[in-house]
């Protein structure tokens, strides 16, 4: 390995194993605090990078950089679309419509005319920024949605924009910058076969086999388990060869691949086939994991160009850029076709003001200055002000909504009840049991090593890996009335 590949490899590995580190230490503290994550891991890139220790630096065009922004948004574009509760979006069509289609779409557009008006950005840049800071973050409000006194009205609406609008902002941006590098940037030679081919590529076919190879995926997976069995931690891991397969395959024919990524996870969602929680666990820790890196990446050195472009404009579009939603979004809450989805004037209060911009914003931006378009660096400045100021503004926010929610619980819930004691069964009464010729099935749930150390066998047990012992049950035909005794020592 050259010598410059080996600094770079030692450099990447370092930032995993920090960040993994860091952020499993930190975990539970966070969330306590509700304080965003991604302003301390911004900060610890601070430190790690040129402006502080000097041991990391991810300039805007580095490579690394590029690889981990385009994995973290496929990732966060295919967990999201994978936890999307079908149910509840049919049962909430009025509230997901609005928030999904004007609440953004018009944000988008008065912040792209306020980015022409105010800062002189061209119609393409203007329509990409305001894409960009359309896109509300999941990673920051992952903390309050987790809130178990936060409205259901609330927590759907919070959780299907931030989970959902990238799906309806990222096509501008796609469509914008494939229009933008057509004959050097000259869009009025664009023809309508350019344009159709794109709209083809991008809304049909890189979703279409999107969702294609979710459905084969996931079909396939339900029908050899149910034969042959597939160990669970291979099942884990599967998730992430879905999306990867799903945006290679749209890439390579000219579609959209972080399209055909969350199409990919919404038709396993509307499936609905039986996945174990490794599934679902190993898909979120994975795309937080790419999410927590990037922001460090950024924060090395990238994000804080938005410090550089500071002026008396670009104060004024970050104030209309950060309140343009909670505008469209008010009127749009108290429309009388909202009645039925029975949203509260709390859950109003919540939903036009919890729109935080961040990761999902600054990926959104980063794709024309990996696309090489004149001008993007200047784009993704402007984007990371405005980013900074929201984690600051709506970062704050959550913390102390989360703080006042722990301390109204305090308050009100009386002191916890000691947990109730497992049921245990002596060997007499187990001999009893099998006096009555009552149906009793013994199992042995001593994990693994335990089982290989210890010689001893129980007599007639069956022998169940503890991670998987519904499944394995089912595969024998244990009869469901039967007396279940298990013993792990």
């Amino acid at each position: 390995m050259q010598p410059g590949y080996a600094a770079l490899f030692t450099v990447t590995i370092a930032l995993i194993g920090i960040v993994i580190l860091v952020a499993s230490l930190l975990s539970g503290l966070i969330e306590r605090s509700g304080v965003p994550q991604v302003g301390i891991f911004l900060l610890l890139g601070l430190l790690l990078g040129p402006n502080g220790l000097g041991l990391l630096d991810f300039p805007l065009h580095s490579p690394t950089l590029a690889v981990i922004a385009t994995l973290a948004l496929m990732l966060v574009l295919f967990s999201d679309a994978l936890s999307v509760n079908v149910g509840d979006v049919r049962r909430e069509r009025a509230l997901t419509l609005l928030v999904l289609g004007p609440g953004t779409l018009v944000t988008a557009a008065l912040t792209a005319f306020a980015a022409w008006a105010l800062l002189g950005f061209s119609p393409a840049g203007s329509a990409v920024l305001g894409a960009a800071l359309a896109s509300t973050d999941p990673v920051i409000l992952r903390t309050l949605l987790r809130q178990p006194d936060l409205p259901r009205s609330a927590r759907l609406a919070l959780r299907l924009e931030s989970g959902m609008n990238d799906v309806v902002l990222l096509p501008i941006v796609v469509l914008v910058m494939r229009f933008v590098t057509v004959n050097g940037g000259n869009t009025s030679h664009v023809t309508p076969s350019d344009i159709s081919r794109d709209i083809v590529g991008l809304f049909l076919l890189g979703p279409g086999l999107g969702a294609l190879i979710g459905w084969i995926a996931i079909t396939a997976l339900d029908r050899i388990r149910s034969r042959i069995g597939v160990r669970r931690d291979y099942e884990s891991i599967y998730a992430l060869g879905v999306a990867l397969s799903a945006f290679a395959a749209a890439d390579a024919v000219g579609g959209s691949g972080f399209l055909a990524a969350f199409a990919a996870g919404l038709i396993i969602a509307a499936m609905d086939v039986e996945l174990c929680d490794c599934f679902l666990d190993y898909g979120d820790a994975t795309a937080e994991m790419f999410l927590l890196l990037t922001f460090v990446a950024l924060g090395t050195s990238s994000i804080w160009l938005g410090l550089t472009v500071v002026s008396w404009r670009t104060l004024a579009f970050v104030a209309i850029a950060l309140i343009a939603r909670t505008v469209v979004l008010v009127p749009i809450l108290h429309l009388p076709i909202l009645r039925e989805a029975r949203v509260d004037a709390n859950s109003r209060t919540l939903i036009a003001w919890f729109g935080p911009r961040g990761l999902s914003t600054l990926l959104l931006a980063l794709l024309p200055v990996f696309a090489g378009i004149p001008g993007s660096e200047h784009l993704f400045a402007i984007a990371s002000l405005v980013v900074l100021f929201s984690i600051v503004l709506h970062g704050s926010g959550i913390a102390l909504y989360v703080r006042r929610a722990s301390k109204t619980a305090e308050q009100l819930s009386p002191a916890a009840p000691p947990e109730p004691v497992p049921e245990r069964i002596t060997l007499d009464e187990l001999r009893a049991l099998w006096r009555t010729n009552e149906q009793v099935v013994v199992l042995d749930v001593r994990t693994e090593r335990a089982f290989e150390r210890d010689a001893r066998r129980a007599r007639g047990a069956i022998r169940v890996a503890p991670d998987d012992a519904v499944r394995t049950l089912q595969r024998l035909d244990v009869p469901k009335d039967a007396t279940v005794v298990a013993f792990c020592t």
